[in-house]
Formats: C-alpha cells, structure tokens, sequence
C-alpha cells in the first residue's frame, strides 16, 4: 500500500505558473477524484506526481520519502503508473504488444502474467481483441487497454487521465465499473482526473476542485456532490 502526499506543489510551463502550491493527500486504498475545469492545474498535477512535469517547489512524499527529485522510470519502480489523456497507444502495434510496453519495468515473469490476468479479467473486450492492432479498436476499447497498459507495470497507485473522454455512455459505465472493482478487490489507489464530475465524485472516496492551479474545495465525493458552488459550477443544478 502507498500514501502519497502532495505538498504545495508549484509548476511552471515557461513563465506561466501552472500550480500554485497545490496540496493533497492520495490515502492508500482510496479512489481519489480531482475535478475543475479546462486548464484548471489537473493534468498538470498528474504530470508533476508522474515525473513529467519538474517541480518549481514543493514535495511529493511517498510513505513518507521524497520523490520529487526522481525521474519517470524510478517512479514507475515504486508503484506508480499513469494512464494518460488520449490513450496515446501505438496503433500499428497489437494490443497484447501496447500491454507489454506497460510491462516492460516489470522483470518477473510471473508478475507480468499476473497482471495480465488482472487485465483480461477487468476488461474481457481486450483480451478478445488482444491479436488485433489497437488502431483498429473503438474509443473506448483503445481507452481499456491504455488502462490495461499502465495496470502492467503493477501500480499501487493508478492515475487516470480524463478516461470517459470521447467515449460511449455504456463503455463509459464498464469503465467506471471495473476502476470501482479494481479499487475494492486489489487495493490499488486510484487518481481520477475526470471532466464528468458527477460520475468522478459518486466514485471517489475523497475527492478536490480545481480552479486556476489550486484547490479551492476538498471532501469526500458526496460532500462534494452535495456542495452548492460544486452543484453550480460542474454539476449543472
């Protein structure tokens, strides 16, 4: 199990600061949701906690140690794992091979069949389409097995990248469905950036609003369902 805290974090994209000392606290076991709207910090705080993005200041801890001055892979090595905006698969590749690219930090055979149980178990459409090039899949197949990929590597913290975009209501719904069952029956933390914030808030257990690069708002997900400004600003009430 992981707990990673996020200590006012602050990130630049050449002058521009983007995160002006955010803070949070990803509990281990817990789903956690960011929501805000376009150009809020969200993405940018995934990239930051991925190793993508340097930090200008602020800490990152994990179980109590910094990581902030490690890079991606070494990232990967502690547990982990990003699944990003756009799914960014390698079309001309076949699925069972964009799933091994996740898998490639991961030197125990055993491991790796392991996870491709978990894998084939949480999405049965990927493990029917596994000899096909993923350039060839719907949307929300492609979106199962960036999931799929970043599950790979043997995370003990998953983050989502905005994984309901562009995609299906009924695909979006087995999507939700097998991130709530991969919380419950693994313990994996999962980190939910997600422009549906109502169905990221109804499966968050703590959850935190983004607005111009920093938290304005935190609460478990049905405080926040219940929160007015939330209702106004992105729930539509």
């Amino acid at each position: 199990m992981r707990t990673l805290e996020v200590k006012d974090i602050v990130v630049h994209y050449g002058l521009v600061e983007a995160l002006h000392g955010v803070g949070f606290r990803i509990e281990a076991g817990k789903i956690v949701a960011l929501i805000g709207s376009n150009g809020a910090g969200k993405s940018t705080t995934l990239k930051a906690l991925m190793g993508l993005k340097r930090l200008t200041a602020g800490s990152l801890l994990l179980d109590g140690q910094p990581i902030e001055g490690m890079h991606a892979a070494q990232r990967v090595g502690l547990g982990l794992a990003l699944s990003p905006e756009g799914r960014r698969l390698f079309p001309r590749m076949s699925v069972w091979e964009n799933l091994m690219v996740g898998a490639h930090t991961v030197r125990s055979a055993a491991q790796r069949t392991k996870s491709l149980e978990l894998v084939y178990e949480l999405f049965p459409r990927v493990k029917e389409r596994r000899e096909q090039m993923a350039g060839s899949l719907s949307g929300g197949e492609q979106q199962m097995v960036a999931i799929g990929r970043a599950l790979m590597s043997h995370p003990r913290i998953l983050m989502l990248d905005e994984p309901s975009l562009g995609i299906a209501p009924k695909i979006v719904s087995e999507i939700a469905q097998a991130i709530r069952r991969l919380n419950a029956e693994t313990g994996i933390s999962v980190v939910l950036v997600e422009q549906n914030a109502r169905l990221a808030l109804k499966m968050a257990h703590d959850a935190y609003v983004f607005e111009q690069g920093r938290v304005i708002r935190s609460g478990s997900g049905q405080e926040l369902l219940n929160d007015s400004f939330v209702q106004k600003a992105f729930l539509g009430i």
